[in-house]
């Protein structure tokens, strides 16, 4: 068996991958050492070792391999330039938060080798359907296993490998599957083998129920049975023949039940376990929303201290950290601005000793990241602490790096009564930052270069946290001039984001223009949303507001931003870089409507007039409550949390819902005594839910401990109205966000009004 199917390793870049080459791994401008690289012959592993460290090696996956960079596209391989041409050096970045590996070659056409090389293994990676993928995770564990590299596998070596893929199982059982999958009676498994003994250690009873109750022969599913089944179970309504025998022709392993117009169990399986048989509707994943609504119609995602990888303190300063946070889909950054000693403006988190990056920098990469992922606009949200003189700079640099990118100029030379929409704004980056003046008097030249007293206030308070929000010491923003000059150059460049105070929202109502926009910390904005809610939601219905985290969380630790949704504020900016719940809720929100970063309010919170209130959801029109019930079924390969030799997870389901306080619950199943591999629970979950626009839902699966916190085994996290109904599978991710396939749950779920 060969899970590459079309022999990739025949590619001339991949076999120069499999020969191995000499390559230099950069950490700093004084650490850079040779290491022997190679792709094993799996196609997916690469391997490296110090030429003289004994015995010890590492290896990492492909499929933890998220792109390539060419040339000098980091600032270590940026700081040794002179000392290695550019066609020498090139990245390797990882998915989620693993950092990058930066790695010089002896000549450009080895480089080039590796470079196009794992690009054509990440391709090929992320071409693979649920079957190839399953061959070859149960490949890679044979391989791992398989330690004197002779490609067979003994009993003994068979349960430990069981134990190493979370499988804590009856001995008698394992032997006697063993004995049958060793066809050639050897008391060795080979490769093949050992997939069949898997293939029937992995018969999952709970979906061959299902199938049984469908199948009239017991053997396959006839289109009109597979058909009742999409009708009946996924509530899918009445389904075309044609769609049917479509979903036959994508999943069936088997051309002869393809011809027949029927579904093998191992079809139906694999049906079950691809996108259209997983709990987000497909549809909605897609851009699919009205993209023409003002901007404070939409939720947007959005980063706090978009420059830092790692803690507030003592954190490294970083254009990565900018990268990461555009390609998971965030719309809104932050750079913190301060005058560099030799007349060019650096970013880093002021008074601390977090490293310094260059403004210019930061431009160009945003420059060059901004529309990767989605071409909706960005807005650049500026914390400013630097001279005139430096702002001048950074007006320069910003008009001469993005050039038309940015948008300078009213959309149609009018003063804008609304914002204007994502799609008028595509492909754009707008400047939140002071400005003197209003719009409408723009044109006006006798303005000075000073803003008031007042408007000083209020954009200190704007741009930096308010003093009940800092801790004490080296965090000293409030240094307060009476008079603070704002240079005319970088003025002119702010259009539909003038940062101002917030004076209330009664003054806001007579005084507001729409494209005025306050900042609010994030203990300001929970009272307001607790004291005046529906004021809050009719103010973002018509202007922009944006929620930053305390400055007591050092740590980099977030706010829930939840409570920030369900009144409407639209930039909820978390820190990007900090793992966790928060991050989980932001990354479930925006998977929906292709991933763009904006993502439609509900209707009755884009109404200046709403009378809608987060504390009373019964009171508004349209109210209708829905009763969620999901029958958690089982598991498949979970991951281990514990490396611990022999120690296997108890894992338990969590259903968390966030939405409005009404709508905030838990409820979690029984664990599972030592078992990873198949866990089994059949125990329902029952929820109502009150505002089912606004509710998120979240799968936590933990690994139980009688005697410490529970272990965090995987979660994924979509939003209510994203949910499809029926047999469904719920695909894991990690801490971190990323995928850990095959890793799964199998649940029923279904959805009904309250009566």
């Amino acid at each position: 068996m060969d899970p590459e199917g079309s022999r990739i390793q025949d590619d001339p870049h991949v076999k120069a991958m499999i020969a191995g080459s000499t390559l230099r791994k950069v950490k700093s401008r004084s650490w850079k050492k040779q290491r022997h690289f190679r792709l094993l012959e799996d196609g997916l592993t690469i391997w490296y070792k110090s030429r003289w460290a004994g015995r010890g090696h590492s290896t990492f996956s492909i499929t933890e391999v998220e792109a390539v960079r060419e040339g000098h596209q980091s600032e270590v391989l940026q700081s040794i330039a002179e000392e290695f041409p550019a066609d020498l050096c090139f990245t390797l970045v990882f998915h989620g938060r693993q950092g990058t590996l930066d790695l010089v070659a002896e000549s450009p056409e080895e480089a080039q080798a590796w470079i196009q090389g794992v690009r054509k293994l990440i391709h090929k990676a992320q071409t693979m359907d649920e079957k190839e993928k399953l061959d070859q995770w149960v490949w890679d564990w044979f391989h791992k296993a398989d330690k004197n590299k002779d490609g067979k596998m003994n009993f003994k070596e068979v349960r430990k490998l069981l134990k190493m893929m979370n499988v804590d199982m009856n001995e008698e059982h394992a032997l006697h599957l063993f004995t049958m999958a060793d066809k050639s009676e050897s008391g060795a498994l080979e490769i093949e083998q050992f997939v069949h003994f898997y293939k029937m250690l992995t018969q999952r009873d709970e979906v061959w129920k299902v199938f049984q109750d469908y199948s009239g022969d017991g053997e396959r599913l006839m289109l009109e049975e597979l058909n009742n089944f999409l009708m009946l179970e996924q509530h899918e309504g009445e389904q075309s023949a044609q769609h049917t025998q479509e979903l036959i022709d994508r999943y069936e392993p088997s051309e002869a039940a393809k011809k027949q117009g029927a579904m093998s169990f191992d079809g139906f399986q694999m049906y079950l376990c691809s996108q259209e048989g997983s709990i987000f509707k497909p549809e909605l994943r897609d851009l699919h929303q009205d993209m023409s609504q003002p901007l404070s119609h939409y939720f947007i995602s959005s980063s706090h201290n978009t420059y830092l990888l790692e803690d507030q303190l003592r954190g490294q300063s970083s254009l990565e950290a900018y990268i990461q946070a555009l390609k998971r889909g965030c719309r809104c950054v932050e750079v913190d601005c301060w005058d560099g000693s030799d007349g060019e403006p650096v970013v880093y988190h002021g008074h601390t000793l977090t490293s310094k990056i260059l403004f210019r920098d930061v431009i160009s990469t945003l420059k060059e990241y901004a529309f990767k992922v989605s071409d909706f606009p960005v807005i650049l949200s500026l914390e400013n602490h630097c001279g005139v003189e430096q702002q001048t700079v950074m007006a320069q640099h910003l008009r001469q790096i993005l050039g038309d990118t940015l948008q300078t100029t009213l959309l149609d030379g009018q003063v804008p009564q609304q914002l204007p929409s994502p799609q008028e704004l595509k492909g754009k980056v707008l400047l939140k930052a002071k400005k003197i003046g209003s719009l409408e008097d723009c044109l006006d030249e006798t303005l000075t270069d000073e803003v008031s007293d007042e408007e000083e206030m209020a954009n200190g308070e704007a741009e930096s946290p308010s003093t009940e929000d800092l801790p004490a010491g080296p965090l000293d923003h409030n240094e307060k001039k009476s008079k603070s000059k704002v240079s005319r150059e970088l003025s002119d460049l702010v259009v539909y984001c003038k940062s101002v105070h917030f004076h209330g929202f009664e003054n806001a109502r007579s005084q507001a223009k729409c494209y005025e926009m306050s900042s609010f910390s994030e203990s300001k904005a929970k009272r307001l949303a607790k004291e005046a809610g529906t004021e809050f939601v009719q103010y973002n219905a018509g202007q922009l507001s944006r929620i930053y985290p305390s400055g007591f969380r050092t740590d980099s630790s977030n706010y829930n931003p939840q409570e920030m949704w369900n009144v409407g504020c639209q930039i909820v900016a978390l820190n990007f870089q900090t793992a966790g719940l928060e991050m989980d809720l932001n990354d479930g929100v925006f998977l929906q409507n292709g991933r763009c970063g904006f993502v439609l309010k509900p209707d009755f919170m884009r109404d200046g007039n709403s009378q809608f209130s987060p504390e009373k959801p019964e009171e508004r029109q349209g109210y209708k409550p829905l009763r969620l019930s999901i029958q958690v079924i089982s598991g498949q390969q979970l991951p281990k949390v514990n490396q611990k030799e022999g120690s296997i997870v108890d894992p338990l389901v969590r259903l968390e819902i966030y939405g409005l306080p009404q709508d905030q619950a838990k409820e979690e199943t029984s664990h599972i005594n030592n078992n990873g591999f198949n866990p089994v629970w059949n125990e329902t979950l029952n929820f109502v839910i009150h505002t089912p626009e606004l509710a998120l839902v979240r799968f936590v699966v933990e690994d139980h401990d009688k005697a410490s916190r529970n272990d965090f085994i995987g979660q994924f996290t979509l939003p209510f109205t994203c949910i499809q109904t029926g047999y469904r599978h719920i695909h894991l991710l990690s801490k971190d966000g990323t995928a850990i396939p095959p890793s799964s749950l199998f649940v029923n779920i279904s959805i009904s009004e309250l009566t």
